[in-house]
């Protein structure tokens, strides 16, 4: 087991949410922090209170990302994605071209981070992807989520073979008590988080800090590549 201590963690999407909350469990681990993110503001802010290097970056930006990796020190030993959540739409009033774009940043964004991380991370470091649980069960509204969430499963485990000995893992991640749940919900937000309460075998609601532990814990597990984890709070054995 290896730890983070004068590791080189890189955060794609690291100035909120799950993103910023991963990269201060990993600047108290002892790692260095490059985090990037849409928003200057968020990211000043990040980078004061963690001592990190941050740079802008939309990652439906190809060439910018190129331009992003091809500027990091080299190696760095751990790679992470967050990004923007999904969009949720019933067919009948679907926007494609948003679906293309939410769709084009989410999976072909992963398979570019994926290639600027076989000359940027050392071996036996790692690249961690997140996505969602949506695809276990069909729902009205669910369908770019689902189809992005059994997508970035199949890109991981490809991945894990063709970047070896990098390591690829995804976590899966159920609700979580964020700003951006907070902005899809709305006044509907405290009803939700009762609802959990009340019907997860854990009994509360999952938080940025579960899914950053798992982060970290997937960086540091030699073992471990390949899959997909879900940090779900027991969401999905909930009859629905």
């Amino acid at each position: 087991m290896n730890t983070l201590s004068a590791s080189t963690v890189v955060i794609l999407g690291g100035s909120s949410g799950i993103g910023l909350e991963t990269a201060r469990q990993a600047a108290a681990a002892g790692a260095k922090l490059v985090l990037t993110g849409r928003d200057r503001r968020r990211l000043d802010a990040a980078r004061d209170e963690l001592g990190a290097s941050v740079a802008t970056l939309d990652l439906g930006d190809p060439a910018g990302l190129q331009r992003f990796f091809a500027d990091l020190p080299a190696p760095v030993d751990h790679v992470m994605v967050t990004g923007g959540g999904p969009i949720y739409a019933p067919i009948a009033e679907m926007d494609f071209d948003q679906a293309r774009s939410v769709l084009d940043e989410h999976l072909l964004g992963s398979l570019r981070v994926a290639r600027e991380c076989l000359d940027r991370v050392r071996p036996a470091g790692s690249l961690t992807l997140l996505t969602g649980t949506a695809a276990r069960r069909p729902g009205r509204g669910l369908m770019l989520a689902a189809i992005a969430t059994a997508a970035l499963s199949a890109i991981t485990a490809n991945a894990a073979l063709e970047l070896a000995p990098i390591r690829v893992n995804a976590i899966a991640a159920g609700f979580v008590d964020t700003p951006l749940s907070a902005r899809l919900l709305g006044d509907d937000l405290d009803r939700r988080r009762d609802e959990l309460r009340a019907t997860l075998p854990i009994r509360r609601v999952v938080t940025a800090a579960d899914v950053a532990a798992l982060a970290l814990h997937l960086m540091t597990n030699t073992a471990l590549t390949g899959a997909t984890y879900d940090v779900d709070g027991g969401q999905q054995l909930v009859p629905g």
